[in-house]
């Protein structure tokens, strides 16, 4: 390695601090078209989404495609939207579930366009349902799992020859993915009753974009059958993670398996109970009444005679017996109150009445718990442990009626995981053929920039030094082209020879023998050295030709 460094070294001393320049330049546009081809080449190719958008529509669309993880451009003018080559169609879907672009004002901003002359009463009210049917909508598409929604409301309306008044209602649209559809509509209902005044929940019916009912009438949730699902789900929910707390440890989550059916009570009960004590008694009032009565009688009485017969004359008439009497009376009345307690209790809990638990059990995991050469016995006695076990964690009650069934089976592999579904090789290919052939791209220009660029220089830095050859000064050039004088004379200086020169070939008349070239190049040559002395040699020949 060093003797490598070493040659590198001396290879870069002799090219000279010109050729080391080109060199750095060639190194330096080497990388230049490397990168501007991988940034160019790797750079994915936009095509036109909408355009003349407002500015609005851009920012809500911006909004869902980052959300969605696709790229996306702005233009210049701020209203065109681009996107990759190749997701044009996904990103127009996924911008429809939304109602994306939505240039159409259908919120309160519907008030903006409307002008205060010539509008009726009729029309305030339509542009307010109007406005309030946009607004609903859009809060029931920021709920999660809601792609787009539409509401319908009717309002109340009370006619002039009606004694009752028509009572509002609404319905909603959605279509949704990924979410429990039945509790969102149940959400969205009342989401929408308390938007509107004097709308019900019941009044509302919600739809899902393929027809599907999910919820009209009156809440199913609040009947007494609807609760008593709920409370029977609840208690077997929690049974059976009772049952996974005590059996995980011991067998591992994967080597059993339990199901709970529970039956649950969830009657209202109402008791009142009202108990006397005689034992103890309190005066409640105390009524006295006492009565002294007198009384006397006199009578009187005429006799009976002739005199009573005649006319005008008067009878005497004589005293009668004689009474009197005298009563006294005394009364006491005492009112007491007894001690009395009443107790009155309501439930409105549950009870269960019954309970059947069957479980079951991976036989192999058994075996290897007790070892390979286990009896039959021995498994079953494990069993019985493990239902002692469950009916300690269920609460299990033999004078309710409780069943309960342990068995060990063998398990069947790749029963609980459902396979999913992986794209296929062609498919993958036609996602990324973009991707691939830009790819492509830059590996054959990385290529021939190595392969035309570096690995020429690469090979002349490793190349081994060469000796210098010392060729002839300009002086000595200078000297060895012919004059004038000389070729007049036919002096036997030639071309080439130098002046003082010992005859005989020398090293250097070898060189020239070996490296001399053309007439034509020379004479350049001899042009590019001095031209004003070529142009008097060259004008001596013409007049000895002249002359000759």
């Amino acid at each position: 390695m060093p003797e490598q460094i070493q040659s590198i070294i001396s290879n870069l001393q002799g090219f000279g601090v010109k050729r080391l320049a080109m060199l750095a330049g060639i190194a330096a546009l080497v990388m230049t078209v490397i990168g501007v081809a991988s940034v160019y080449l790797n750079r994915p190719a936009y095509e036109t989404l909408y355009v003349g958008l407002e500015r609005s529509d851009v920012n809500q669309i911006g909004l869902v495609l980052g959300e969605a993880g696709i790229g996306f451009d702005v233009g210049a003018d701020g209203t065109t939207v681009l996107v990759p080559a190749g997701t044009t169609a996904q990103a127009r879907m996924l911008l429809a579930e939304k109602g994306l672009p939505t240039s159409a004002n259908a919120g309160y901003e519907l008030f903006d366009n409307v002008g205060s002359l010539g509008l009726t009463s009729f029309m305030q009210q339509i542009t307010r349902v109007r406005a309030l049917e946009g607004e609903i909508a859009r809060t029931i598409q920021s709920i999660a799992g809601i792609k787009a929604a539409r509401v319908h409301i009717v309002m109340s309306e009370r006619a002039n020859f009606r004694r009752d008044e028509q009572q509002p209602s609404a319905s909603v649209v959605i279509r949704y993915s990924g979410i429990d559809a039945e509790k969102s509509a149940m959400s969205i209902r009342h989401l929408v009753a308390a938007a509107v005044p004097g709308l019900s929940a019941d009044k509302v019916t919600v739809l899902d974009s393929d027809g599907n009912l999910l919820a009209a009438g009156d809440d199913p949730s609040n009947t007494s059958a609807a609760r008593t699902l709920g409370v029977e789900q609840t208690v077997e929910a929690q049974i059976g993670d009772n049952i996974r707390r005590a059996l995980t440890p011991y067998l591992g989550p994967d080597n059993f398996r339990a199901s709970v059916k529970a039956d649950v009570n969830t009657d209202t009960r109402q008791t009142e109970e009202t108990i006397f004590d005689p034992e103890s008694r309190v005066e409640r009032s105390v009524q006295s009444v006492r009565a002294n009565e007198n009384n006397n009688q006199k009578q009187a009485s005429s006799p009976t005679s002739v005199e009573q017969n005649l006319p005008e004359t008067q009878t005497t008439s004589t005293e009668g017996p004689q009474s009197s009497s005298q009563n006294d009376r005394k009364e006491e009345i005492t009112n007491y109150e007894i001690n009395s307690k009443r107790i009155a209790t309501v439930s409105n809990g549950y009870s269960v009445t019954k309970m059947s638990i069957a479980v079951v059990v991976n036989q192999q995991r058994l075996m290897t718990i007790l070892g390979k050469d286990a009896t039959p016995e021995q498994v079953a006695k494990r069993v019985a442990d493990i239902q002692k076990m469950v009916a300690s964690a269920t609460g299990f009650d033999d004078k309710r009626g409780d069943v309960i069934d342990v068995s060990a089976v063998e398990f069947i592999d790749g029963l609980d995981g459902e396979p999913i579904e992986q794209p296929g090789m062609l498919a993958s290919i036609g996602q990324h053929t973009g991707t691939l052939i830009n790819a492509g791209a830059f590996i054959v220009v990385v290529f021939l920039v190595a392969f035309f660029g570096l690995k020429p220089m690469a090979a002349a830095l490793t190349a081994p030094a060469k000796p210098a050859i010392a060729g002839p000064s300009f002086d000595d050039v200078q000297r060895s082209l012919p004059t004038p004088d000389a070729a007049a004379d036919g002096s036997a200086t030639a071309v080439g020879a130098l002046p003082g020169a010992r005859p005989g070939p020398t090293p250097l008349d070898d060189l020239r023998q070996k490296i001399r070239p053309a007439p034509q190049e020379r004479l350049a040559r001899m042009v590019d050295i001095n031209e004003e002395r070529t142009a008097q040699i060259l004008r001596k020949w013409a007049a000895q030709e002249v002359a000759g």
